[in-house]
């Protein structure tokens, strides 16, 4: 197995959020017999080890989170472990970050440095928001080799002359609950660490974009809302890729049991509810699962990431795997109250992109998603690609996603696609 044949795998696989079950097969969805996905759990904890990188004490967030306030860094460490474009450097920092209920949290990440000297007045910055890595602690793209994404995106931007700030969110490397596919919650974790980022490498410049892919492409459409309110002067714009959409009418997709091995969402979907709101601890998942996907849920949120998931239900058979009642969860209703997109007013460029050939964020959806934002008053760039499923949509329009980027930092103004979007309703 060459090893960017794996790469591209891993990122081809690790994105689908949820929405991803709503209209295709399990067959459409993963397929058993791809060379590049595990065909055994063991095969699965082999994978994931090989691209592991040890959990060391830099992520114990101790006390300092308690007497410091957002942005602020709590640590940061030179790390040379990754594998990156030659030349590049890559520090990890640790900072405080808000919750999606506004509480204080410690959340990690990593800042990927370009080769060379920076420019006068610095690296200009692209946050960037990953996709479905996981639930569990270990599942962090800074404690991967390839920082998760590798060449699907994220190395490209670093050759490019960007420095890339890459949260992991919050749960993911440190302690606590990941508040799963929460755009609140991971739009604070993006903001907060360009702010801690710029005191952990004084060679990044002011101005920044957000970029962000499946559950983060949620997360860019977060940041875009957020940053409305905030005002902040020195942030540019927002990429959202094939971010994630209409989570409730997926899950009632998955809840038929024909998702096959992709049921492993519906135990990270749950997850997600157990992390949403005051929830916590106490909820219980028996309220939304059963079969095996209620057996297996404490196993694939704790022991693995995205592979060992979907390995866990290759031997998945048809049956029910949602309680009749499941809707009903208040926990779940908040979640998909929190996730909703284009009800909230955007001020500054977006640029939203979608495959039209894309099983996981189905491209009309996606269309549609648009369309009403425009309809309330957001301008907003579209672009789709014919043919392009939901990572190669990623990867395929890197060039063209740094392109728009480029023109935000010359200050070039972008292209309102939505007079195009509406004559063609």
């Amino acid at each position: 197995m060459n090893k960017q044949s794996v790469i591209n795998d891993r990122s081809w696989c690790r994105c689908a959020s949820l929405a991803l079950l709503m209209v295709i097969t399990a067959s459409q969805i993963v397929r058993a017999e791809e060379p590049d996905l595990p065909r055994s759990v063991p095969e699965a904890v082999r994978m994931e080890r090989d691209n592991a990188l040890p959990r060391t004490d830099f992520y114990n967030e101790g006390k300092r989170v308690l007497t410091s306030k957002p942005g602020d860094l709590l640590k940061k460490a030179v790390f040379n472990g990754y594998e990156l474009p030659e030349g590049a450097t890559a520090v990890r920092i640790l900072y405080h970050s808000l919750d999606a209920d506004n509480r204080d949290v410690a959340t990690s990440g990593v800042v990927l440095v370009p080769a060379g000297k920076a420019p006068a007045d610095g690296w200009p910055v692209i946050a960037w928001a990953h996709g479905t890595s996981g639930v569990a602690q270990q599942c962090a793209p800074s404690l991967q080799k390839d920082v998760y994404y590798g060449e699907e995106g994220l190395m490209p931007m670093v050759r490019a002359g960007f420095a890339v700030v890459a949260t992991d969110y919050h749960g993911l490397g440190t302690h606590g609950l990941h508040q799963y596919i929460n755009k609140l919650a991971q739009a604070n974790d993006v903001i907060f660490s360009v702010i801690a980022a710029r005191k952990a490498v004084a060679s990044l410049g002011k101005k920044w974009v957000v970029d962000g892919h499946s559950q983060g492409g949620l997360a860019a459409w977060g940041v875009a809302e957020a940053e409305t309110a905030l005002n902040d002067p020195d942030y540019l714009g927002a990429v959202s890729v094939a971010g994630a959409l209409q989570l409730q009418q997926a899950l009632t997709e998955m809840g038929s049991g024909h998702a096959g091995a992709a049921s492993f969402y519906l135990p990270f979907m749950a997850y997600a509810a157990s992390a949403s709101g005051s929830a916590g601890t106490r909820f219980n998942p028996a309220g939304i699962l059963m079969g095996p996907a209620l057996k297996k849920y404490a196993d694939v949120i704790r022991n693995g990431c995205w592979f060992y998931a979907y390995a866990s239900f290759l031997d998945s058979q048809p049956e029910q795997l949602l309680q009749a009642n499941w809707s009903s969860s208040q926990e779940l209703q908040h979640l998909f109250a929190v996730d909703q997109l284009a009800e909230l007013p955007v001020s500054k460029p977006l640029l939203v992109i979608g495959g039209e050939a894309d099983h996981s964020v189905p491209f009309p959806m996606l269309k549609a998603v648009a369309l009403r934002a425009c309809q309330k008053g957001v301008q907003l760039t579209f672009r789709s690609y014919p043919g392009l499923d939901h990572d190669p949509v990623m990867s395929d329009s890197v060039f063209d996603q740094l392109a728009w980027i480029r023109n935000r930092f010359a200050g070039t103004p972008a292209i309102n696609s939505c007079p195009e979007l509406e004559a063609g309703q």
